[in-house]
């Protein structure tokens, strides 16, 4: 009787809150329809980001990333940049936080040349505190905050390419503006 009563209220509290989510706007993540179904990514991604591109972008959409050029409907060019630099330091000149910073270079172009979306650029950064004290740990840490700025950029490529509609544009506003590395992009989903 009592697991009957717990299940009904917990069925009715999933309810509620599937029907507030779905209100408001939410929706899963991974519901892209690019007008390219074959994409080639090339470019200085590490092995590990290529992976986790290809993953957000196969299990998204439709779309499947070829390893072949002449295979690709559109050509996704890639080019990475990583940078540390002091942030702050202490009264003595030792440094006590560095600022890491991963930028990317990229272009969109369709098969037949079209230029779908122009060279522009990404840049993300993360604040670091150091010790030489914890040398070792404050380089792990500087290796995962540097996966998660990879992961960082390959959801905001993710959006950028969201906003291409057509593999053969033939006015200017059917090709996506171009994207200096601080400006806003479109609304991630939910």
């Amino acid at each position: 009787m009592k697991t009957s009563v717990f299940r009904a209220i917990v069925i009715a509290v999933v309810s509620m809150a599937s029907l507030l989510m779905s209100g408001c706007g939410f929706q899963l993540q991974g519901d892209h329809n690019y007008p390219f179904k074959r994409l080639y990514i090339a470019g200085g991604a590490s092995q590990e980001m290529a992976a986790h591109m290809k993953r957000l972008i196969e299990a998204g959409s439709d779309t499947k990333v070829v390893t072949s050029v002449r295979d690709a409907d559109a050509l996704l060019s890639m080019t990475f940049a990583r940078g540390q630099s002091a942030l702050s330091f202490d009264i003595n000149g030792v440094v006590q936080e560095y600022q890491l910073t991963t930028s990317v270079s990229y272009s969109l172009v369709a098969k037949n040349g079209s230029v779908l979306i122009p060279p522009s650029n990404l840049s993300v950064n993360r604040a670091m505190t150091y010790s030489d004290q914890y040398a070792l740990a404050k380089q792990n840490e500087s290796v995962l905050l540097n996966r998660d700025m990879d992961s960082d950029i390959a959801d905001q490529l993710l959006r950028r390419l969201d906003v291409v509609q057509t593999l053969t544009p033939t006015e200017p506003d059917e090709t996506a503006p171009g994207v200096s590395s601080r400006a806003p992009l479109p609304t991630p989903p939910l």
